[in-house]
């Protein structure tokens, strides 16, 4: 499988080679920063495309289909649209605050996208403490929410806010149970430790029924950190408009739209990580000629796909459940959740102790 540290290592000694480490280093780091906005841009891009088209099946209709071949273009034009609307001036709000709202929770997802493993050799930022720097940074959007809907001076902004900052926080702990139940398997932080000790099985088969309880949860947890249906109280159109992000417009609310789309692929990202390998391919012991195989297909491709797969599954719990009342919400996760999540924590220590693990 090629190994992207090939390109990367060469870029590096040809740009030392030219100019003073500092401005390499500068340079590689402006390089980096177009790299991921690119990638950031295209797949929110995507994703409002997959996301209708997807919906359009459930509901047994074309979905996008006028704007280009088969509707390819809608999401382009939709962005330029946005591009182009008035920034409306609000009266009555706390400028700064309302302004750098959105900036926040755009800021959260585009860290957490330098700590995914892209493919082999393929990572910007791996350290021995990557999966804890990943819930870190990922938590600073509920941030961005809080202050959205106080600074917006609108009670159902506020109300919105105050909903999605106690259901993210909430949340979060099954998150972070379930990520931990996948630590204490591989026994790393690190986010190639993770992806290499997978080499031989993914872990969502070496773990067996703690690591699948593991991902159920993660992913009904990571669908409420993401608002997206069943779980869209902090927008509930029927009840506070648009919730926190009401009184936005503009690009301002498309930041806070593609984050909700790009959050969706990181939750995804992460469960491709933990549980399927991230960029490793599908090995399995004794078959090497079907392994081999599986090692001709770029490493890019299996951790980005996987990623898509999984993110079918956040759409398809959106376009099929209906929403939950806000007082079902929080029940969900503190009564039923967190002591699964807390009761799978000692099953797999239990597993990992006494060597139960593929």
């Amino acid at each position: 499988m090629f190994d992207f540290r090939i390109v990367t290592e060469w870029l590096d000694n040809l740009l030392n080679g030219v100019m003073p480490a500092w401005l390499a280093t500068t340079l590689e780091c402006v390089l980096i920063g177009v790299g991921l906005l690119t990638v950031y841009a295209l797949l929110a891009l995507f994703y409002i495309y997959y996301e209708r088209k997807l919906c359009g099946a459930f509901q047994c209709r074309l979905g996008p289909n006028r704007v280009g071949p088969l509707g390819l273009l809608q999401s382009f034009a939709d962005m330029f649209k946005i591009l182009i609307k008035e920034l409306i001036p609000i009266n009555h709000v706390d400028n700064f605050l309302f302004g750098l709202a959105p900036y926040l929770v755009v800021a959260a997802s585009f860290a957490s996208f330098a700590v995914l493993p892209w493919g082999n050799g393929l990572q910007i930022v791996d350290f021995n403490i990557g999966v804890f720097f990943l819930m870190a940074v990922s938590s600073i959007g509920v941030l961005g929410i809080l202050l959205a809907g106080w600074s917006s001076n609108n009670k159902f902004t506020l109300i919105g806010a105050l909903r999605s900052g106690a259901q993210m926080i909430s949340y979060e702990l099954s998150i972070g149970l379930s990520i931990m139940t996948v630590v204490l398997l591989a026994g790393t932080m690190s986010v190639s430790g993770l992806v290499a000790g997978q080499k031989d099985l993914w872990f969502i088969f070496q773990g067996h029924i703690p690591a699948v309880i593991a991902f159920l949860v993660y992913i009904v947890a990571g669908t409420a950190e993401t608002n997206r249906g069943p779980f869209d109280l902090p927008e509930a159109e029927s009840e506070l408009t648009a919730g926190y992000h009401t009184e936005y417009s503009g690009i301002h609310f498309g930041y806070f739209y593609l984050a909700e789309y790009l959050n969706m692929f990181i939750v995804s990202g992460v469960a491709t990580l933990l549980f399927f390998g991230g960029w490793m391919p599908l090995h399995i012991p004794g078959l090497d000629g079907f392994n081999a195989v599986m090692d001709y297909i770029p490493s890019v491709i299996w951790f980005v796909g996987k990623a898509v797969l999984l993110s079918a599954v956040i759409i398809w719990f959106k376009w099929t459940f209906p929403r939950l009342r806000i007082d079902q919400l929080m029940a969900f996760e503190w009564k039923y959740l967190l002591p699964i999540n807390l009761f799978n924590l000692v099953l797999m220590l239990i597993v990992v102790a006494f060597g139960l693990h593929f």
